[in-house]
C-alpha cells in the first residue's frame, strides 16, 4: 500500500503539472488533507489496538476457541462461522488487530479439521490449509475496509469527498462492493484451487 500510494502521488504530481496547477498552495492543501485523513485513521487504529489488548488480557481468545469447537458444526460450517466472526470484527477493529487476535485461535482449529470438498468438488490437503485460510482471511479483510461503521476506506472517501456527500451516502454506496467481495470469499471456499493453484505451480507442488 505504501508503494502504491507513492506511485499514485507521483502520478498526481505529473497530472497537476500538466494542467499547470502545481503550485505551493496546491501542495500545502494536499499535505494538510493527507494529514487529516491519516490522523483520523490512526485514532481508529489506536482504539482498535487497545481493545484487542484488553480482549486478550481478559481471556477472550480462549472463550472464542471453546465456543467455536462447542458448536458441533461440520468443518465447512466452522469455516463459515469464522468468516462471519471476522466480518463482524472488521466493522470495529483494525485488520492487524484482527490478525493478532484470531489467527492464533482459528488456524490451529482449521488445521485439525478435514476439508474434503463441497458439492462433489475437490477439497484441500492438510498442508494447504494455512495458505488457503490466509488468502480467504485477506479477502475477508478487504470487506472489512468497506464495512460500516468503521471501515477505513469509507473514512478515506469521506475525507476527500465533497462536503455535501454524507457518511450515510458512502455507507449505502459500499453495499454492492461488499456483496461482490462476499461472492469472492464464497468462491475461494468452494473452489480452493483458485487460491492454491498458482503457488503450487510456482513452487512445484503436486
Amino acid at each position: 500500500p505504501v508503494e502504491a500510494a507513492g506511485i499514485g502521488t507521483f502520478g498526481a504530481f505529473i497530472v497537476c503539472a500538466a494542467h499547470r496547477r502545481l503550485t505551493w498552495d496546491t501542495i500545502r492543501e494536499a499535505g494538510v488533507a493527507t494529514l487529516k485523513a491519516t490522523a483520523m485513521v490512526m485514532w481508529i487504529f489506536f482504539g482498535a489496538t487497545m481493545f484487542v489488548g484488553f480482549f486478550i488480557l481478559k481471556g477472550g481468545q480462549s472463550f472464542v476457541a471453546e465456543s467455536i469447537l462447542g458448536t458441533g458444526f461440520a468443518p465447512y460450517g466452522i469455516l463459515v462461522l469464522m468468516m462471519i466472526i471476522l466480518f463482524v470484527l472488521g466493522m470495529f477493529l483494525d485488520w492487524v488487530g484482527i490478525l493478532l487476535l484470531t489467527v492464533p485461535i482459528f488456524l490451529p482449529i482449521l488445521k485439525s479439521l478435514e476439508f474434503g470438498g463441497t458439492f462433489g468438488l475437490a477439497g484441500v490437503a492438510p498442508e494447504d490449509v494455512p495458505l488457503w485460510y490466509g488468502v480467504i482471511f485477506m479477502v475477508n479483510m478487504q470487506m472489512a475496509f468497506l464495512s460500516p461503521p468503521f471501515g477505513y476506506s469509507l473514512f478515506y472517501l469521506k475525507s476527500v469527498a465533497p462536503p455535501e456527500i454524507s457518511m450515510a451516502t458512502i455507507f449505502r454506496s459500499a453495499v454492492p462492493f461488499l456483496c461482490l467481495q462476499a461472492i469472492g470469499v464464497g468462491l475461494c471456499i468452494v473452489f480452493p484451487s483458485i487460491v492454491i493453484w498458482l503457488p503450487k505451480l510456482m513452487y512445484g507442488g503436486g
